[in-house]
Parts: C-alpha cells; structure tokens; sequence
C-alpha cells in the first residue's frame, strides 16, 4: 500500500476512487486577502458613516477652525451691539429712574467700557521685524527667531503703560478693552476676546497723549522691547491721532482677567 497523498483511494462501495485533495497555499492565501480587504472595507464604511472621507469636514485644518470660529465671535459681537443699542434706547425712553440714578448708571458704564469714549488719542503699532533682519548694532549676537516676532509681555506692557499714563479707554485692533480683557498670543497670533489677529498690531488710548507717551517711555519692558527695535528692526510706531471716538465693548465672549506684567 502505498503513503502517498496522490495515490488513488477505492470508495466503501467500490465506485468511483476517492480524491484526496493537496494543500494549497496559494488558495489560503488568497482566502487570507479577501478576508482583509472585506474588513478593511468595513472599517473605512464604519469609520466614514457612509461619507466620504475625503471631504469629512472633521479633518479641515485647524487654522481654518480658528479662523471660523473668530469670524463668528466677530458676528456676534455686532449682532450684540445692535441689540444693545436698542434696549439702551428703549431704557432711555422711560426708565423710572432718578437724575442721581441715572448720573451712577452712566459712571458704572464709562468704568465697564460699554459706552463710547471721546478725546484725544495716541496710537502704538507693533510689528515684526523683517524675517531676513541681522544685528544692525556691533556686539550683538545674530538673531533667533523668537528675537523677530511680536510677543505677549510686548502688547502686554504696552497696555498696561498706557493704563498707568491715565488713559480713559483703550482699543486693541478693532476691540475696546475692559478690565476684564486678557491679551493673548499663541504663536504668531493674537487671540482676544474670541477673535484671532495678526501683525501689525495697533492699540489706540484716549488720554492725554503728553502723559500716555512719557509712560509709554517710562516702561521698563518696553525699554528692553526698544533695544530690538534698534538691533533688529522690530516695528515700533507711536502716533498722535487729534479727537477719536472710541467704541463701547460690545462683546458676547467669557473673559478671564488680565494679569500686568510690570
């Protein structure tokens, strides 16, 4: 008798010789990449929900979030001015208060920053320096690249120098603050009050631009900020703009308290 696999075998009933079969890699194989792809198929259905990933708007850049996201905060922001505007109008009409009352309320607004602000004023612009800027001075080292951009201490100082010179309101970009408003970067970026900003930054004070300027050059941050002014080309301008009205604070979003830096 013979062991080999191939050898023909005869039925129990002397029919038909049985077959046995070879074992076939190839077919377990193929089996082993049908089985695959059906549960990779069934991954990617599972995954995208019946979408197309491709166009999954989960996976849009997160710049582009942000970028969004400030947009809407900045229509809001209006929407909320308009109906403020509106509900102040309707107070005015007949608001059963008392002159004294009124006189407090209108105190209380101009120390939120909710009303409008009028005077003479002094505009600050910051921006980056030239991204191909070297040392404009002997003895300094060449530039790093955080030596180039505008940083949080730097917007941070120059607010809280225009504050200390006695300056009624302040706007940063288009946005009044409040005593509430944080000034942030992240990165390259000025994120305030929900809204997102890039270089150049302006911040406007009404005040007297005399005391704002002297308190501007008083700061000692803002003396070292000076030196990469005149090292490497950081932006630095300080205007004097005549009569401005600055607008109320109009804005909708959950701040947290600035902390000074000096």
């Amino acid at each position: 008798m013979s062991n080999s696999a191939d050898s023909p075998r005869t039925g129990p009933t002397g029919s038909a010789p049985v077959r046995r079969s070879r074992f076939r890699p190839v077919r377990v194989l193929t089996a082993g990449v049908f089985a695959l792809a059906g549960l990779l198929f069934f991954t990617s259905f599972n995954t995208a929900k019946g979408t197309d990933i491709r166009t999954d708007t989960s996976l849009l850049k997160l710049s582009d979030l942000i970028q969004e996201r400030s947009r809407k905060n900045g229509e809001l922001d209006e929407s909320n001015a308009t109906l403020r505007e509106d509900v102040d109008s309707l107070a005015e009409a007949d608001d059963g208060r008392t002159t004294a009352e009124d006189e407090n309320l209108a105190r209380l607004e101009d120390q939120a920053g909710t009303q409008k602000v009028k005077g003479k004023a002094v505009t600050v612009t910051l921006n980056d320096a030239p991204p191909n800027a070297t040392a404009k001075l002997p003895g300094y080292p060449e530039p790093q690249p955080d030596y180039l951009v505008i940083h949080q201490q730097d917007l941070q100082a120059v607010v809280n120098a225009l504050w200390k010179g006695g300056a009624q309101g302040i706007k940063v970009m288009d946005q009044r603050l409040i005593s509430t408003s944080a000034v942030r970067c992240v990165g390259n970026t000025l994120i305030l009050q929900g809204r997102v900003y890039s270089p150049p930054y302006k911040i406007q004070a009404v005040g007297d631009p005399d005391k704002l300027q002297q308190a501007l050059a008083d700061s000692p941050t803002i003396q070292n900020y000076m030196v990469y002014v005149n090292v490497y080309g950081l932006g630095w301008k300080v205007t004097e703009d005549g009569p401005v009205t600055l607008p109320g604070y109009s804005g909708t979003v959950d701040l947290h308290y600035a902390k000074p830096v000096e």
